[in-house]
């Protein structure tokens, strides 16, 4: 039987029973040796590796890319959510159960009778339902910074913090006052890799310093609405296309950076930099 393709919930049904029945087929008695073999520990790098392939998709807007990674991420929850039914945890309707609840509940504006005024009193509601839902679990009251996991990237841990941090009104009020602590930041790091007096300068006492100036600049972005590991990610991409049009550029005379001067690598490094310049702007999608 074939789905009405005019009905995206009918498809979307049929294609994912579609999927659980095939990994049900690959850990089943003569399914795959290695799928078999898997547990929740041996997926965890996968699960993490496929994340990172969605976010390159996406900033490579190539769409057939984004939508095959997708897959890949899903199926991570699908295997998971089959080792922990085989376990008798849970499986995965009660893992699309679970969500649906919790958006439905955390969305009282959508589907109760709640009004707000914009997102920014969605974000407050939400926090204040996250409390409640902790409360009701008889869960110990936690930090108004907590519950942002240890082993996010650091320029996104930094954002998330500081954001739960602005939430109960510990933030700056202007986009000066921020650009004023980078500063500082900058000056004291300056003031530790060349110490008054000739002293040597202290490995640590740098990258406390340099650590504080991260956080600053990770905090001016999330108050501008620029989150700063997509900038990051964006200026790395370009340092590596630029590097690639010196490699590119001096492979044409058979020579390599480490044959060339510095001099010759900064001009075909600004020549990278204007064929920058005369294409179109890509925004990357959503954005």
């Amino acid at each position: 039987m074939t789905a009405n393709t005019n009905d995206p919930l009918a498809r979307s049904q049929q294609a994912c029973a579609r999927l659980l029945r095939i990994m049900d087929q690959l850990r089943g008695p003569d399914g795959c040796p290695w799928d078999r073999e898997q547990t929740l520990r041996s997926l965890t790098p996968y699960l993490l590796e496929e994340a990172h392939e969605v976010i390159e998709a996406i900033e490579s807007g190539d769409h057939e890319n984004h939508r095959e990674e997708l897959g890949d991420l899903l199926f991570q929850v699908v295997f998971q959510s089959r080792i922990t039914r085989e376990e008798g945890r849970f499986d995965f309707a009660d893992v699309c159960d679970g969500i649906s609840d919790k958006l439905t509940r955390r969305h009282p504006h959508v589907f109760g009778e709640t009004t707000v005024s914009g997102s920014a009193e969605v974000l407050k509601n939400w926090e204040l339902i996250k409390a409640e839902e902790r409360k009701a679990r008889g869960d110990k009251p936690r930090s108004a910074i907590g519950g942002v996991p240890a082993g996010l990237p650091a320029l996104v841990r930094a954002e998330r913090i500081t954001d739960k941090a602005s939430a109960v009104g510990f933030d700056w009020s202007r986009t000066a006052d921020v650009l004023a602590k980078v500063r500082e930041e900058l000056g004291e790091l300056e003031r530790e890799l060349a110490p008054e007096g000739g002293a040597a300068p202290d490995r640590a006492r740098i990258e406390a310093e340099l650590g504080d100036l991260l956080f600053s600049l990770a905090n001016l972005g999330r108050f501008v609405k620029v989150h700063p590991e997509e900038a990051l990610r964006g200026t790395v991409r370009r340092f590596e296309a630029r590097f690639h049009h010196i490699e590119s550029r001096l492979a044409a005379s058979g020579r390599t950076p480490r044959d060339s001067t510095l001099a010759e690598m900064d001009a075909f490094w600004n020549e990278a930099k204007e064929l920058e310049r005369a294409q179109p702007a890509r925004s990357l999608p959503g954005a």
